[in-house]
């Protein structure tokens, strides 16, 4: 395992279809660390309560609780993870040697294009489109609004994509997989110098 000086750990964080999930492989795969992958597991537990992806609002209270503050812990006490989650770079809020990524896909004027990341969901998961529509839009609803419930006092105004989170922005919709990933292991390295 690599080490890199002043980081002990990575999250990545982005809107469902950013590339947040592709970076965070990658950058796994170049410091030969651990990645987490939260889509992954939220998945899973969706599929164990015979919920649909899109169905977020049934899945337990306690669970979305508690996995935050098993990433919490990891982020605190270990080292070498590379965590993609929703919310890693929020859950990593004060915790010293965390460097937070945010993978965005936004136009020139700061607006989402969701047309975009339902595109790259219909690509990587074979769905078709009108299911990819439907989902991302309701995994995008469902999640907000329960994550603004649990953390946010129901702040109608919260995001987990508020750049002042983060220590990086990456924008996908100007930036290839190739060009993303350069540009994370470019701040990086300006970081530990």
């Amino acid at each position: 395992m690599g080490d890199i000086s002043g980081i002990k750990n990575i999250t990545v964080s982005g809107r469902i279809g950013s590339g947040a999930t592709t970076l965070a492989k990658k950058l796994s795969e170049h410091f030969k660390w651990e990645m987490l992958d939260g889509g992954k597991i939220m998945r899973k537990v969706q599929n164990d309560i015979g919920a649909g992806v899109e169905e977020t609002s049934k899945r337990p209270d306690h669970f979305d609780l508690e996995y935050e503050e098993k990433i919490k812990k990891i982020l605190s006490a270990e080292t070498h993870h590379i965590i993609q989650s929703h919310l890693a770079g929020y859950d990593a809020q004060g915790i010293s040697g965390v460097f937070k990524i945010l993978v965005v896909t936004e136009d020139e004027n700061g607006e989402d294009k969701t047309d975009i990341r339902i595109d790259r969901l219909v690509n990587r998961d074979g769905t078709p489109v009108e299911q990819a529509k439907h989902e991302l839009r309701e995994r995008d609803k469902q999640n907000l609004d329960k994550w603004r419930r649990l953390y946010a006092d129901n702040d109608s105004s919260w995001v987990y994509w508020d750049k002042s989170y983060y220590d990086l922005v990456i924008n996908t919709y100007d930036h290839n997989q190739e060009e993303a990933f350069q540009e994370a292991l470019k701040k990086i390295n300006l970081i530990t110098t």
